[in-house]
């Protein structure tokens, strides 16, 4: 563990990094104000919502969120919003500017996806004494939910595209085209393969956490 962590920044740097992107957040919210971008308003809003919950998680249910998790899930909320915001001073978007950005948002999001998959089977099957999961049955279990979350959104963006197209107002998401939506796939594919491998190095805690609350409601 001290070999991965050395190349990490320190604690204190990461939650600084994670303070850092709130606080562009809330200035991403205001850019969207100010240009009237509801697409815009909306990403930065939900990107903020989620950055708050991990303290959440941790004062409420006494998940523990170390610095390393709040910062993993900051920045893949952080670098969503960002893409729809664009560089300033460019009436276009780092998703239409740049052709890996939208993969990489895709990778990052499906492995937050894949956590929380991973984190609550292991929970369960340590819980429980009458189930044993294989690792490899949890490695397959992940892809699958994440692809199976993959389907949701793709149809969620596919049905906010329509809304909006039919209502003359600007999507909120967007989708572009079925090759698009393939890749999208591969990598959503890709976060849960890199969370199947490394994630009981990083969400041991997590996942003995939720086993905790297992217990104690079935007390």
């Amino acid at each position: 563990m001290r070999n991965r962590s050395r190349w990490l920044p320190s604690q204190r740097r990461q939650r600084q990094l994670s303070y850092l992107m709130e606080l562009s957040l809330i200035g991403m919210l205001f850019v969207g104000l100010d240009r009237g971008n509801g697409g815009i308003v909306i990403n930065t809003g939900v990107a903020l919502a989620v950055t708050q919950l991990p303290p959440i998680l941790e004062r409420d249910y006494e998940i523990p969120m170390d610095p390393r998790l709040t910062l993993w899930i900051t920045t893949a909320v952080f670098l969503h919003a960002f893409g729809t915001v664009g560089l300033p001073g460019s009436t276009r978007t780092l998703y239409t500017d740049i052709w890996w950005w939208d993969h990489l948002t895709h990778a990052l999001s499906a492995s937050l996806v894949a956590a929380v998959g991973y984190a609550t089977v292991r929970a369960f099957d340590e819980h429980s004494d009458g189930v044993h999961l294989p690792p490899k049955f949890i490695s397959v279990f992940i892809l699958l939910f994440v692809i199976a979350f993959g389907v949701l959104w793709e149809i969620l963006e596919f049905v906010i595209a329509l809304s909006a197209e039919a209502f003359g107002v600007d999507a909120v998401l967007t989708q572009y085209g079925l090759g698009d939506t393939m890749l999208d796939f591969v990598f959503n594919s890709i976060g849960a393969v890199i969370v199947a491998l490394w994630g009981g190095a990083y969400l041991t805690d997590v996942s003995g956490a939720i086993r905790k609350r297992f217990e104690s409601r079935a007390d």
